[in-house]
């Protein structure tokens, strides 16, 4: 496993090394390297700008924070190896911005066991929300995005929705989730399962062809949704396409290129253009500063997970620990981020429900 605190681009974000007691030590388990390397460098990047930042200012409480990122390669037994050694060895107060769910569900057991406060997973799935007190999880769920995406499109008649999911826990459970809110409206879903690191091959094109769909849900990632949309176009098939946060909106408007056009994304966290949001302004100004080229859906997002952490952080007094970290994310409620308002509280662990849908434009620019 790769101990790592940015690219040799974000060199400059490094903290200066000092004795434990100087620093608060937040610990991170992303894909910086593999499938999904793209995804897990911007988590980690959104937060280390904004991180930066606040130790610029003199930190918290004097203290400069140091963000541990290890390289999980996007799976998920290494990513549970990862959690064990940051608490274990690294002693962090805090586990952060892990990639998924399925790459966060091996760290539970030592998460509980030792009581750390895990936050910010980049996921919405069910198995994740349902873990444990200690799961603090910021963005709306996927049932919140999928709700949001099938009344848009049942209020322009669509009846015949075809899912791309993982044949594995968590894509079974997305497609069920579907399956759930248009039983509701006496409709059904077809499901078309792939395989997750896995390319997505003729006999799944075909599936979704065969289904015949008004609109196609991705549930997958954006390579899976750039081979999608690939392959529906080189078989004539312009279906309109719907994607799940879970994609990494900036990534597929970047890897499908002008097959992206028209497509429309969920989002966790208002668009990052969005100017007229006090908090985007704000991580526009950390990621610039931290010499990053944009800020995208996912860095953004990271970003004010960061922080709403760093506001944990002040809460939790002059004695860090992950027993103070725990209590003040409990009484984060109601806190405005600056136009992202978060709501943990005792017995709340599930911070927000926002979603806002976006189509992305022939030139990889987002319209909302």
């Amino acid at each position: 496993m790769k101990r790592t605190f940015a690219a040799a681009a974000l060199a400059a974000l490094v903290l200066p090394l000092g004795a434990f007691g100087q620093k608060i030590v937040i610990g991170q388990s992303a894909p910086l390297t593999g499938s999904n390397a793209e995804i897990g460098k911007d988590i980690r990047d959104g937060a280390l700008a904004y991180f930066k930042m606040v130790n610029d200012a003199g930190g918290v409480h004097g203290r400069k924070i140091e963000l541990v990122s290890l390289d999980d390669k996007n799976d998920r037994k290494t990513a549970g190896a990862n959690a064990v050694k940051l608490v274990n060895d690294e002693n962090v107060v805090a586990l952060f911005g892990f990639a998924s769910a399925t790459l966060s569900l091996d760290a539970m057991p030592v998460v509980k066991e030792k009581k750390v406060p895990f936050f910010a997973p980049f996921t919405g799935a069910d198995a994740i929300h349902k873990q444990n007190n200690f799961v603090f999880v910021m963005r709306a769920s996927y049932a919140d995005e999928l709700v949001k995406i099938l009344e848009h499109w049942g209020s322009l008649g669509a009846d015949r929705v075809t899912v791309l999911h993982y044949d594995d826990e968590i894509g079974n459970q997305n497609f069920a989730t579907v399956e759930r809110i248009l039983k509701t409206a006496n409709k059904k879903a077809v499901s078309v399962k792939i395989q997750r690191n896995a390319p997505v091959d003729a006999a799944a094109i075909e599936a979704v062809v065969k289904s015949d769909p008004q609109v196609i849900v991705a549930t997958t990632l954006y390579g899976a949704t750039t081979q999608l949309l690939k392959g529906l176009k080189a078989a004539n098939r312009p279906y309109s396409v719907t994607s799940l946060s879970f994609v990494g909106p900036s990534q597929l408007a970047k890897a499908a290129g002008a097959d992206a056009g028209g497509v429309s994304v969920a989002g966790v966290v208002p668009p990052p253009g969005k100017r007229t949001v006090a908090v985007a302004t704000e991580c526009q100004i950390a990621v610039k500063r931290a010499g990053l080229s944009e800020l995208n859906y996912t860095n953004f997002e990271a970003c004010i997970a960061a922080k709403v952490l760093v506001e944990a952080l002040k809460r939790a007094g002059t004695g860090v620990t992950r027993e103070s970290v725990y209590r003040a994310l409990t009484t984060l409620t109601g806190y405005d981020a600056g136009g992202y308002v978060v709501n943990f509280g005792p017995d709340q662990r599930h911070g927000s429900h926002f979603v806002e849908l976006a189509v992305i434009g022939k030139n990889g620019q987002f319209r909302f």
